[in-house]
């Protein structure tokens, strides 16, 4: 079953990152308020990337690496909308 990292931008313009396995689903969580306690008052919220990856763990791998980059090179991932089929540890 795939799993997906995602980047999500929030009302204010912040960015957060996370994991799923439905994209439209956890977008409308998010939106409904029964997200992570980050994105509840930041609504409405917008997945804008994501990325296919083979294993849950590959996908939480993903998110803890981009977590730690700045936001200019979050942005630089969102503009160049890399096509990945999965991503490989």
């Amino acid at each position: 079953m795939p799993h997906f990292f995602y980047i999500a931008r929030c009302r204010d313009q912040t960015l957060y990152c996370g994991t799923c396995i439905n994209l439209e689903e956890r977008e409308a969580k998010h939106n409904a308020g029964t997200g992570a306690k980050y994105t509840r008052s930041r609504r409405p919220v917008k997945i804008i990337y994501s990325e296919r990856c083979r294993t849950l763990s590959a996908a939480r791998k993903r998110e803890a690496e981009v977590k730690g980059w700045k936001r200019e090179e979050k942005e630089i991932l969102i503009k160049r909308k890399k096509k990945r089929k999965s991503y490989k540890l």
